[in-house]
């Protein structure tokens, strides 16, 4: 392995390899990225200038397309995938073959000295026990079937020596090929657009984490491979294990007038309900660079530019 090695991310341009390409470029990295630009998003317009960067339109499952840039990477980072419950909930073959297969088939195609690092969800968790930290030794309970693919995208990458999974915590933050959906970037939205929030399940707790500290600990996973290969590890806020509830005083506290209602409708479709101890990585001298409140500040910052209006006659 090189000192800059070569790098495929699938999935590229989406709301994380939006965040990482240009860093993976910055380090000095030949980056290539496969996307099918299914949102149509033009989210590398702004390092497509850089000669270390290629870019291939296709499927992640098309075995033709993905084999010859396989065979000349040195490292497989697969972010392609359809993330969250509700569009798994609605394309449940798109996420069994995009989420589980296409990693199966790159871990299949894959020489024992390429390295692998995966990002799976943390929802894996499940419902966890009142009080107590799930660790990587904490039994994976998957609900959702977004959930249950990213666990056996676990299982098939790990299945081989030169692999390191993270287990990501709820992301949030200003990205690219921005997603409105997640919880926090969702929750900061309405705060500033409409000023209110119905909470259902609002003492549900989970684990937050910044898209730029995302990127940061696949850096620093590629640093320090040797040391951390085969292993998963959560990734997240140690100080950010929040409810919905904590979670919108935290955003109260940054524009006031924002009200929270709790009601008793609707539910989480990945019940997602634990808190997540992330020792094991901060063990490898990794830190979170960016804190909720930098996460806040900043989506309130973007949303002056974002207006989702489009089914709005005002």
């Amino acid at each position: 392995m090189s000192d800059k090695p070569s790098i495929l991310v699938t999935g590229g341009a989406g709301y994380l390899g939006s965040t990482l390409v240009p860093m993976l470029l910055a380090e000095g990295h030949k980056v290539t990225v496969i996307d099918s630009f299914m949102f149509q998003q033009s989210s590398l317009n702004h390092v497509c200038a850089d000669p270390n960067l290629e870019i291939v339109r296709g499927d992640t499952r098309d075995t033709d397309i993905v084999a010859p840039l396989l065979a000349k990477n040195d490292i497989v980072i697969p972010l392609a995938a359809l993330v969250g419950a509700p569009l798994c909930a609605r394309d449940a073959i798109g996420a069994e073959t995009i989420n589980r297969d296409a990693v199966q088939m790159l871990v299949d195609k894959m020489s024992r000295d390429q390295w692998m690092l995966t990002p799976i969800t943390n929802s894996g968790y499940g419902v966890g026990e009142k009080g107590k930290y799930c660790t990587e030794e904490t039994p994976l309970r998957p609900i959702s079937l977004y959930g249950r693919t990213k666990v056996e995208a676990e299982q098939a990458a790990l299945s081989r020596e030169n692999a390191i999974s993270f287990r990501l915590a709820t992301v949030f933050g200003m990205s690219p090929r921005m997603r409105l959906d997640l919880l926090v970037n969702d929750f900061v939205y309405r705060a500033v657009n409409d000023r209110t929030l119905v909470l259902f399940e609002a003492h549900f707790k989970r684990n937050y984490i910044h898209v730029r500290d995302v990127a940061r600990v696949f850096l620093h996973g590629i640093a320090n491979f040797e040391t951390m290969k085969s292993e998963p590890y959560n990734v997240g806020l140690s100080d950010a294990n929040l409810s919905k509830a904590e979670l919108c005083a935290v955003i109260r506290q940054h524009l006031p007038n924002f009200v929270a209602l709790e009601a008793p409708i609707g539910e989480d479709p990945d019940k997602r309900d634990y808190i997540v101890s992330n020792e094991k990585v901060e063990a490898t001298g990794f830190k979170p660079a960016h804190s909720l409140d930098d996460g806040i500040r900043e989506l309130i910052k973007g949303y002056v530019m974002l207006n989702d209006s489009r089914y709005s006659n005002v």
